[in-house]
């Protein structure tokens, strides 16, 4: 039976919104993470059936499908093609899911799944161009803004602010502890860059994580979105820019290249929710995928559930029961950023290397995305 396995993931440094990354194009930053995946694998370019990229925002350097831009960008054959997705955050999540899905149909050998997003140099909504929800949308469904729909969550499921802070400040502190044991040096590839007041430089770690965040900072930070509110820049997701590419390919095909893949892909899951609320798709989403699996949530080693807003996962937390020790043990979106269309890759990525450092064996990614949808994915180290 076709199944589909991860040869290896990569990804940028993350940067924080108009910092170390904001002097690079988009399709230029995502054509070095397709030039590094074949670099570490060996794969030749050739053989590549797709590349298959997630981007939220694609306008100005992110328009044109910047996919096949990227691929021709990284001097990949003019025969390999190549995708631009959006489903919002989930984007290139989605864009492993596809991927899986060509080679285990059998339409596809290899695939090249992809996500990039450069938040300094094309502003979050600018695809939108200043139009709002149709009022055919707004009569059926309460639309708000994230978050919004955040301090509603958090309303519902009884989070208090100081539970909300506590989050985000653990978040930053495991980043900052995976830092300096170097857990995330294998997933990130160095690069090169020109920083805003014109220096060049090697960038290697992520710019978001702050050593000198306390609670008690935090809990000076003015509300975002209401008066009295519990949301913040704080104990929300970092604006940033970054990409990352996972090579995928069939079982087959990585045993007649004598490839020894690192997982392969056991679920893939995509779900609706309310929309009015967004955040509870993980939670549907898990309950459904681990079914689908055959696993129930002590089965699973590692959680990586993306921090768009603290309360998103906090109540999967409650809803699922899972133990919080095995949640982003590294940080999370709060520390560490979110470019939007990479983030899915990137945390495929972050949970590779940590499955790998603690001989775990099963792993599952959830990720909330706007108007009430979530992608769930399930992978296995071999």
């Amino acid at each position: 039976m076709l199944e589909a396995v991860i040869i290896d993931a990569v990804r940028t440094p993350i940067g924080r919104r108009n910092g170390m990354l904001s002097g690079l194009r988009p399709d230029d930053m995502a054509s070095e993470v397709l030039k590094e995946i074949i670099n570490r694998t060996g794969v030749s370019p050739e053989l590549i059936d797709d590349i298959i990229m997630g981007c939220v925002s694609q306008v100005g350097e992110q328009a044109g499908d910047i996919a096949r831009l990227a691929g021709l960008i990284a001097g990949f054959p003019i025969s390999v093609p190549g995708t631009t997705i959006d489903r919002q955050c989930g984007s290139s999540q989605q864009a492993i899911h596809f991927a899986a899905q060509a080679i285990i149909s059998g339409d596809m050998d290899i695939v090249l799944a992809a996500g990039v997003e450069s938040m300094s140099r094309v502003p979050m909504f600018s695809n939108l161009a200043g139009t709002g929800f149709s009022e055919s949308l707004t009569a059926k469904y309460e639309m708000h803004h994230q978050g919004i729909a955040a301090e509603r969550i958090a309303e519902i499921w009884g989070l208090s602010r100081e539970q909300l802070d506590e989050y985000s400040l653990e978040s930053h502190e495991k980043a900052i502890t995976a830092q300096k044991e170097g857990r995330f040096d294998r997933e990130i590839m160095p690069l090169k860059v020109r920083l805003p007041e014109g220096e060049t430089k090697i960038i290697k770690q992520d710019s978001g994580p702050r050593q000198d965040t306390t609670i008690e900072k935090l809990g000076q930070l003015k509300p975002s979105f209401i008066e009295n509110g519990k949301i913040h820049a704080g104990n929300s997701s970092q604006i940033s820019d970054g990409a990352a590419a996972a090579l995928i390919m069939s079982n087959k095909k990585a045993k007649e290249l004598g490839i020894s893949p690192r997982f392969r892909i056991v679920n893939r899951t995509v779900v609706g929710s309310d929309p009015s609320i967004i955040f509870t798709g993980p939670i549907i989403g898990t309950n459904k995928a681990l079914v689908k699996a055959g696993l129930n949530i002590d089965n699973i080693d590692i959680f990586e559930i993306n921090e768009a807003f603290a309360p998103a996962p906090l109540i999967w937390l409650q809803e699922t029961g899972a133990d919080p020790k095995k949640l982003n043990p590294n940080g999370g979106a709060i520390a560490l950023g979110h470019p939007l269309g990479a983030t899915g890759v990137r945390i495929l990525s972050t949970m590779m290397s940590e499955l790998d450092r603690i001989g775990g064996r099963f792993g599952l990614i959830g990720m909330c995305e706007s108007h009430g949808m979530a992608n769930v994915t399930i992978i296995e180290r071999l």
